[in-house]
């Protein structure tokens, strides 16, 4: 019966990879996941490694993010769990010329591995739920190209639009609240967890 010291553990693997992506501390981020560990974002399909690689270099030109985290809740079996944190992304940018903030909501959908007595992830996947874009400047206006939000469903949709018009490539077809790519994350996890 996994203890509470695993359930602390998991949920300090998740404030760690938190900070150390937000202060740009990449040695500690590197850490938190193990070798040969995944991450799927908005942005990003591949390699934790590489993903890693990608922050570092967006940090460096001066791309900041903001990631704020609620309660962790972890499944343990064995050396295994999923652990499925609350979160909200703040992202800083420009759209159009304006200073924009967009805020995402949604969890952490995360396969955590105990290897040599460590916990540390294995997958990171994110399930997105809510979002907006506001101009920084209140008295600032923005307009959004309808067709382009369209691309996007409902979840992240104002998040994609400002990725997209800044140059980045955006999945369309990410877990959100509800759904197909919903219920297929949970039930691959699922699936690997009794493995």
């Amino acid at each position: 019966m996994p203890g509470l010291e695993d359930q602390l553990a998991i949920s300090a693997l998740m404030q760690a990879w938190a900070l150390a992506r937000d202060t740009g501390d990449w040695g500690k981020l590197r850490a938190t996941a193990h070798p040969g560990a995944a991450m799927t974002t908005t942005w990003f399909d591949g390699r934790f490694e590489d993903f890693v690689e990608s922050c570092e270099a967006s940090f460096a030109k001066g791309s900041h993010s903001q990631h704020f985290l609620g309660g962790t809740a972890a499944e343990i079996r064995g050396e295994r769990a999923l652990a499925q944190t609350r979160m909200s992304i703040n992202l800083r940018s420009r759209l159009d010329g304006v200073e924009v903030d967009a805020v995402c909501s949604g969890r952490f959908f995360d396969r955590v591995e105990k290897r040599e007595g460590v916990w540390r992830i294995a997958r990171r996947s994110v399930i997105y739920e809510k979002d907006r874009i506001d101009p920084v400047d209140p008295n600032a206006k923005i307009s959004l190209d309808p067709e382009l939000l369209a691309r996007f469903p409902e979840g992240y949709r104002h998040l994609a639009y400002l990725q997209t018009k800044n140059g980045a490539h955006v999945n369309p077809n990410l877990p959100t609240a509800r759904g197909e790519a919903l219920e297929k994350l949970v039930a691959e996890a699922k699936a690997w967890l009794a493995a």
